[in-house]
């Protein structure tokens, strides 16, 4: 029995494809896996607050100097903290946006990364404290951005998602991503039937 961690990025609704997607991993998952663990967050339905100057104020301080109002800025951080580390797998679905990711996925990512929770400084270099942890981004985008596309070089996404969480630590990092979906029905089709056919391959083996 495994605890897997669900969290759904776009503002989209059920017209979302990377909520589609995802929640066709997850079905398929737990089809195979009925007894695992799932904790789900939807960042439409709960929004992330972005990081404010109180919260570094508190995020920062040292133990012995944390208040109860310090605490209470970081509660909603220590929440998402405690989810993902309590998690042996993450499933993240997150629509690329302006060739990156969304900013209320970004305000998730500055919550999480927390000096003392995810990550630690020894000797002058950074450790990541969440190892041992697979994680899987499942991704929506309008455009092509493989070789030999127009937009080759422009995908600042997967890039911007592998450092963040390899900084945390996690080494094991999958992509599912379903490109050209605003290319015609067409292309549409053929993305989302290629990264469907993705999804019941790595469901088997992850």
């Amino acid at each position: 029995m495994a605890s897997i961690l669900h969290v759904d990025s776009s503002p989209r609704g059920d017209r979302s494809k990377s909520r589609k997607l995802a929640k066709e991993f997850m079905a398929a998952w737990q089809n195979l896996h009925p007894d695992d663990v799932i904790t789900y967050r939807d960042l439409k339905q709960t929004p992330v607050p972005h990081v404010t100057e109180d919260w570094i104020v508190a995020c920062f301080a040292p133990p012995e100097a944390l208040n109860p109002e310090m605490a209470e800025v970081l509660k909603f951080s220590d929440d998402l903290v405690d989810e993902f580390l309590a998690a042996e797998r993450c499933v993240f679905s997150v629509p690329m946006y302006n060739f990156s990711i969304p900013s209320n996925f970004k305000a998730y990512i500055d919550q999480v990364i927390r000096v003392g929770r995810t990550f630690t400084e020894e000797d002058g270099r950074v450790k990541g404290l969440a190892s041992n942890k697979k994680v899987l981004f499942i991704t929506s985008r309008g455009a092509e951005f493989g070789v030999g596309s127009p937009y080759e070089g422009w995908d600042c996404q997967e890039p911007a998602l592998r450092c963040a969480f390899q900084f945390m630590g996690v080494t094991d990092i999958q992509f599912i991503h379903a490109n050209g979906l605003d290319m015609g029905d067409e292309a549409r089709k053929r993305a989302l039937d290629e990264a469907q056919s993705k999804i019941q391959e790595l469901v088997s083996s992850w």
